[in-house]
């Protein structure tokens, strides 16, 4: 196994490593996943993203082995997952949300040991190893206890274990929570080499910019559906305006400009002590509340983002 010097394949059409139709999943009378249909192609990032309760964490259980499907059909990586649920295991690596890392073990024995578990040879677990240390930049904390790492120390290394077994596909729950800004942009440049590498990696995250960042493509789910789909790009452009201005102001204020935007801006939302108005021309829009009279506290401009989506699709509404 090469990190750096695997050669990769030309382009061509997309060759789906990961494939779903109908699937779903009942708890009791409880349907968790409703029946989703989806495509994950070899060598990219796919997000799913959605609220707590959405279907998200129970769908990538489904994918890794830790939950049965209740019906349809889950193929990964060329297996039925229903016939073939030991060998889908081999070919996956997971990297969980919490951290389940031995510290009672060593930095190094860590891989060692988690290698074994696949029955590979200890030459070639050994050399993945050094090799992955590389990769994740924590050679130097080789024999280190995981008690002595910080937590974006542990999060690497949580990748590095998730690819011990050389897998086709990598799932990622929540990979950077918790992390400070430096320990996070560090992760992301591993994950992104990972899929320069050809790997195929599935991610959840509440992180919008982590999504937009690394997804290729993404879905967003809702009380067991996916109720939308495609690249951060082109969902941006489907779902929102381009342009957002955000005015926060006193509670009249806001009222009056709610008023005023109204029929005016594509779309107007009024959340906690602000009010955003979604729109196509935000200079016009923005010289009308002067013309109006109407003084905001404070006035940002912006550009649309893959939040803005996932709050018109899923609401502003704090959801347990």
């Amino acid at each position: 196994m090469s990190l750096k010097k695997r050669e990769i394949a030309p382009a061509s059409s997309p060759e789906a490593t990961l494939t779903a139709h109908g699937l779903r999943k009942s708890y009791g009378d409880f349907r968790a996943v409703k029946g989703v249909d989806f495509e994950v192609y070899r060598g990219e990032c796919f997000g799913f993203l959605g609220p707590n309760g959405a279907g998200k964490t129970t769908t990538m259980k489904m994918i890794y082995g830790a939950a049965v499907p209740t019906a349809g059909e889950l193929v990964v990586a060329g297996l039925d997952v229903a016939r073939h649920e030991r060998a889908v295991k081999r070919r996956i690596g997971v990297v969980p949300q919490e951290n389940n890392l031995d510290d009672d073990l060593k930095v190094k024995e860590n891989l060692l040991v988690y290698g074994r578990y696949f029955d590979l040879p200890r030459k070639l677990v050994l050399q993945r190893t050094n090799e992955l240390l590389d990769f994740v930049q924590l050679t130097e904390k080789a024999e280190s206890k995981v008690e002595q790492l910080s937590g974006g120390m542990k999060r690497r290394l949580l990748i590095a274990r998730a690819l011990i077994n050389d897998p086709d596909i990598v799932v990622l729950d929540e990979p950077t929570t918790g992390l400070d800004p430096q320990a996070r942009h560090l992760v992301w440049d591993r994950l992104r080499e990972l899929t320069r590498e050809n790997k195929t990696l599935i991610l959840t995250t509440h992180y919008m910019e982590e999504a937009a960042r690394l997804c290729d493509r993404l879905v967003i789910m809702e009380g067991g559906d996916i109720i939308a789909r495609g690249s951060p790009r082109a969902m941006i452009e489907e779902h929102v305006s381009p342009q957002v201005l955000e005015f926060r102001a006193g509670h009249e204020v806001l009222e009056a400009l709610e008023a005023l935007l109204d029929g005016r801006a594509d779309a107007v939302e009024h959340t906690g002590e602000a009010v955003l108005a979604y729109t196509r021309d935000a200079d016009s829009l923005m010289a009308e509340v002067r013309e109006a009279g109407i003084e905001a506290d404070n006035t940002v401009y912006r550009q649309a983002g893959l939040e803005d989506v996932f709050l018109r699709l899923t609401g502003r509404s704090l959801i347990e």
